[in-house]
Parts: structure tokens; sequence; C-alpha cells
């Protein structure tokens, strides 16, 4: 093994995954087997599992905080506090089902890349190839996006304009590349720190909303809920009356579709998690308290503390202003007359927009490797180095992150919304798409007689949950580039990449489908046993690892 760990090795994708255990039997029609259940097969005692080729390193606090990212922007300014709230608590429930659809199949089966590999499994090869796509270009369009969004935030203080923009960007990408090469423990520590770090500041920011608006604040004003009354909880948008108070709500449900994700990133690290099918309900769960407290309060939070009239809210979002300048809480400290706070909070977008850009090269480029082991990429992505990183995958993703230079001849505010408009129906598609693989999972297992009382996680609600989610997530799918429909709003570029994708998914499962000639898998058809025996295997045998130190030992009872 080279002390640089970058040697590269086979993943054992290049053999014979159909071997040993119940997946064996079942492919030579041991259907008794079958009707145990999911988890009563016998433990493999043979080859290596797949999943091993990419080590379990990342612990369970490394999982409890992954894809913490908290963005309440413009909402307010489009639909009022009662639309943004609303908005936001109505998504949540959209996320919150997509949770519990994700929670069950991904720690019954937590192997790389779980949901993109699933949809080919449990639906059709054609979907799992177009999910998998679908998923891959809008993380790997994402990096370019933060890394653009944290030069933006930089030039929020004053004299940075002196780095140039070029410098800035070529820093953050080789940050990301140190990070994600050398050892995916290196990944689960900065994410974790940096998450760690967006919990403090959110709870503090929500302590800092009831303080100030209780009086607590330098100028005494004790104004509560007062801009909910004046200028009111809802802003009209586009037209006047109630068409315009619902278009501004509209507006705000498009932007929390935009702003919050979850479950994906957190299941995108189930092949590298310690003891998935422990760490793996607790990461879940998890989502569920992050999305009340921190996207519900926090949208609340916002509506408390600025008007939607707010003049300085109106300036800053229609110049692009840089970093936390259109900030709600940015604003409500200027308007107080609180100083110092501006700058801390600042700071810490930027670790958000570093941290979010560093989880979109882990999640793209394990999504690029989970495709390459199911061979729908090519095959050299399946190689990993002796510490388990996808080593071409990870530079494909920095290769894309190379478009963040953009910004050097362009306006950054115009780079920005390039990639916001081109993934932001890549992630409602991808959401949809989770609710369609739980949904043959679930019917799955009802028609081959498992029992889904023993499974690790058993999500409640169902199927009604994974219906509920697929019909929202796929209405807003269409309706987020509504806009251009409306009269004189018509924008070609806006109208391109708004619905590029929605077009671009058919035509790559149409394609493959037509290249491949797969088929729909009927419900008693689906395999819900490949790599199952292999798991049990790694639980059957996992031996946890010892603290390194008593802060380590701390940390792993806080969130372990």
């Amino acid at each position: 093994m080279s002390s640089t760990g970058i040697d590269l090795i086979a993943s054992p994708g290049d053999h014979d995954q159909e071997k040993g255990g119940l997946s064996s039997s079942l492919s030579n029609g041991g259907t008794d087997e079958k009707k145990r259940g999911p988890l009563s097969s016998p433990s493999l005692s043979g080859s290596q599992v797949e999943e091993h080729s990419m080590r379990r390193q990342l612990k369970s606090r490394h999982i409890q905080l992954i894809a913490l990212y908290v963005q309440i922007g413009r909402g307010l300014l489009q639909g009022g506090p009662a639309s943004l709230f609303l908005a936001f608590t109505i998504w949540c429930s959209f996320i919150l089902a997509v949770t519990l659809c994700m929670a069950e199949m991904v720690t019954y089966l937590p192997i790389s890349s779980p949901f993109i590999r699933l949809a080919g499994r449990y639906v059709d090869e054609a979907f799992g190839f177009a999910c998998g796509w679908n998923f891959f270009i809008f993380e790997a369009a994402l990096v370019p996006f933060e890394i653009v969004a944290c030069n933006v935030i930089l030039h929020y203080w004053k004299g940075s304009e002196i780095v140039p923009a070029g410098g800035i960007i070529a820093i953050i990408i080789c940050l990301y590349g140190l990070i994600n090469v050398l050892a995916v423990q290196w990944y689960g520590e900065v994410e974790f720190w940096a998450a760690l770090g967006k919990v403090l500041l959110i709870i503090a920011l929500l302590i800092f909303t009831v303080v100030v608006m209780c009086g607590g604040n330098p100028t005494g004003d004790r104004f509560g809920f007062r801009y909910w009354s004046d200028p009111g909880a809802f802003a009209e948008l586009y037209h006047t009356g109630d068409l315009g108070r619902f278009l501004g709500f509209l507006q705000c449900l498009i932007q929390a579709s935009f702003t919050i994700a979850g479950p994906d990133y957190v299941s995108m690290a189930a092949g590298e998690a310690e003891n998935p099918r422990v760490v793996m309900p607790r990461a879940f769960n998890a989502v569920f308290y992050r999305l009340t407290t921190f996207f519900m309060l926090g949208s609340l939070a916002v509506g408390v503390l600025v008007p939607y009239t707010d003049e300085e809210m109106k300036i800053a979002f229609s110049t692009g202003a840089p970093g936390a300048a259109a900030s709600p809480y940015v604003i409500a400290m200027n308007r107080l007359n609180i100083r110092v706070l501006p700058d801390i909070v600042n700071a810490m977008v930027l670790t958000a927009a570093f941290s979010a850009g560093n989880s979109y090269v882990y999640c793209a480029s394990r999504s690029l490797y989970g495709m390459a082991l199911e061979g729908k990429a090519p095959k050299i992505f399946t190689k990993v180095t002796t510490k388990g990183v996808p080593l071409y995958a990870v530079l494909v993703v920095l290769g894309i992150s190379l478009l963040s230079f953009l910004q050097v001849s362009n306006d950054a505010a115009v780079v920005l919304q390039w990639f916001v408009n081109l993934v932001t129906a890549s992630q409602l598609i991808n959401f949809a798409c989770m609710c369609v693989t739980y949904l043959r999972f679930y019917y799955g297992m009802k028609a081959q007689g498992f029992k889904r009382d023993d499974l690790p996680y058993k999500a409640m609600l169902q199927p009604y949950a994974a219906w509920y989610a697929l019909i929202g997530t796929s209405v807003m799918t269409f309706v987020g580039g509504y806009t251009v429909f409306l009269p004189g709003k018509w924008d070609v570029p806006t109208f391109l990449f708004s619905f590029t994708m929605i077009a671009v998914c058919p035509i790559l499962y149409l394609g493959y489908k037509f290249v491949n000639k797969t088929k729909l898998h009927r419900s008693d058809e689906i395999d819900l046993v490949k790599n199952v025996d292999e798991i049990e295997e790694y639980q059957r045998t996992y031996v946890p690892s010892p603290p390194k130190n008593a802060f380590d030992r701390v940390l792993d009872r806080l969130f372990g």
C-alpha cells in the first residue's frame, strides 16, 4: 500500500456480484429462501462484499450532520411572512415524506449510491440510468455554484476585492480536492465541524430573534409580530388581490423546493457508514428534527425580524449584494443598530457555502461510482484508491467545478443564476424518482411476502406518504418556471433552463430502454435480496472502533 493512499485497486464490482448467500439461491429458483423475509437470509461466508471496496469510515456523528444547509432568501420579499412560513412548512412535509421512503429502503440495503442503484433494481434499469445521470448533473452543477457563492460571500468584507476571483476559486477547488481525495474520514470530519457550526449559528439566530422581538435590542423596540400586520402577512406578486397573494405564496414554495434537501445526501453516505443499520436510522430521524427546527422556525423568524417592504432588503436583492448583506438577519441587525454580529453571520454563511460545495463533490462522485458499478457509466469510475476513494469519479467532478471560472469574465450574479436555473428541476425530479422507487419496493415486498416489521426501519404512513410526496414533487417540477407564461414575462433562456431537464430525463430513459431492451419489473420479479446477505455478514462481524481519545469519546456519546 502506498503512503500516498492514492494507488488504485479494482472494485469488487469487477467480479461476480451474484455469488453466495440468498442471491445465489434465488437465481437457482430457491423461492423458499424468499419466503422467509428480507432479514432472514443466511450470512455470507465467502467473498468480500462490493461495498467494502469503499471503506466504512463515516461514524454516527459524521452522518448525523451531513447535508445541513439553510437558505431562506428572497421568499420574504416576494410573498410576505405568512407565505414564507406556509410554503416552507408544506415543502418540509414533502421532504419528510421522501425521508420516510429513503429511510426504509436505505437502512435495509445500505450500499453506495443506494437510491440510484435501487431505482434500476426496483423499477427498470432504464429508469435507474435516467435517475442516476439526472442526480449526477444536479450535484455536479451545484459544485461550481457554491464555489462562486463562496467568492461572492468573501466580498462582503471591504478590502477583499484585492484578491482576484480566479485565485479564490482555485484555492477552493484545491481544498475540495484534498478533502475528497485523501480519505473519506477527512470528508466526514470537515462536514461534521462545519455542520456543527451551522447548527450553533441557526440556534443562535433563533435565540436572537426571540430576544430582539421582545425588546432586547439597542433601540428598546418590542416589535413582536408587528410586521405580520404592518405591512401585512401576505405580499402581492405580479398581480393584485388574491391572485397576487397566491402567486407570492407560489414563489415562496418554488424557493423552498430549491432550498430544502436532506435525505438524498444522508443516503449517499450509506455505503461508507460504520454499522449502517444502526447509524442510518438515527441519521434519517435527525432529518425530521432539522427540517422542523431550522427551516420551519427559521422561516418564521425571518418574517418576524424584517418587513417585506424593507428598502435595504430590496436593494440588496436587486443589486446582488455580496455575502450576508441580503440576509434578513443581517438586515434586522442593521435596522436595530447591532454591530459585529453581521460579520459573524457572514463568516458562518461562508462556512455553510464551502461545506455545501464539499458535500456536492462527495455526492456527485459517489453517484458516478454507483452508476459505474451498475454498468451505467464507464467502468473506470469503479476504481478506488487503497483508502476507498473513487479517485477518477472525484477528478471528473473537480473538472466540472472549473466552470466556476466563468465568474472571472462574467457578473457573479449572472453565473449563479445559470447554475440555479439548470439544477432546480433536477432536484424535484430526483425526489419524485425516489418516491417511485420506494413504491416499487413497497409493492414488491407485499407481492413476495416479505414482512416490513422485520426491517431495520419501518416507516409510518406508507404507502400514503410516498404517494403524497410523489404528487407534490411532480407538480412542483412543472410549476418552477411558470413565470415565463405570465403576460410580458416570456424569456427564452429562463424557459430552457427551467424545462430542459424535464425533457432530458425522458430522453435518457427511452434511449437506454431502446438500446438495452429493458423492461419494467413486475412486483413479484423485483430483486429484493441482492447484496442483503453481504450487508448482514458485515453487521454480524462488525466490531466498533474505539475512540482515539477522550474528546472523541465525548463526541461519540453526544452524536452517536
